[in-house]
């Protein structure tokens, strides 16, 4: 079982910003690859980025490349996403995965609101 805490959402204006924190609960944290999903209003689940156990492979979705890097602290059980040049279009609740392979999730977290304004 891994209990996943997200943090650092807020208000930011268009260029600006943010880093989300995921602190995970467990000694099994390096067990698992962490992924990043978001979900606007009225929009489906959006795959945002994910890297592997060892924090050596990371992956984008096509609307965040550039822009975001995703990375992991395996001795502060923490997986970050660092977001820059940010748009309205990424306005979401952005929520952690943990999953026992790069790009599954088995277990998320509460999510964390990020609004980008123009």
């Amino acid at each position: 079982q891994v209990q996943l805490v997200e943090s650092g959402g807020g208000l930011v204006q268009a260029g600006g910003s943010l880093r989300l924190s995921c602190a995970a609960s467990g000694r099994t944290f390096g067990s698992y690859a962490m992924g990043w999903f978001r979900q606007a209003p009225g929009k489906e689940r959006e795959f945002v980025a994910s890297i592997s156990r060892s924090g050596g492979n990371t992956y984008y979705g096509e609307s965040v490349k550039g822009r975001f890097t995703i990375s992991r602290d395996n001795a502060k059980n923490t997986v970050y996403l660092q977001m820059n040049s940010l748009k309205p279009e990424d306005t979401a609740v952005y929520y952690c995965a943990a999953g026992l392979s790069v790009g599954t999730a088995d277990y998320w977290g509460q999510g964390t609101q990020v609004t980008v304004s123009s």
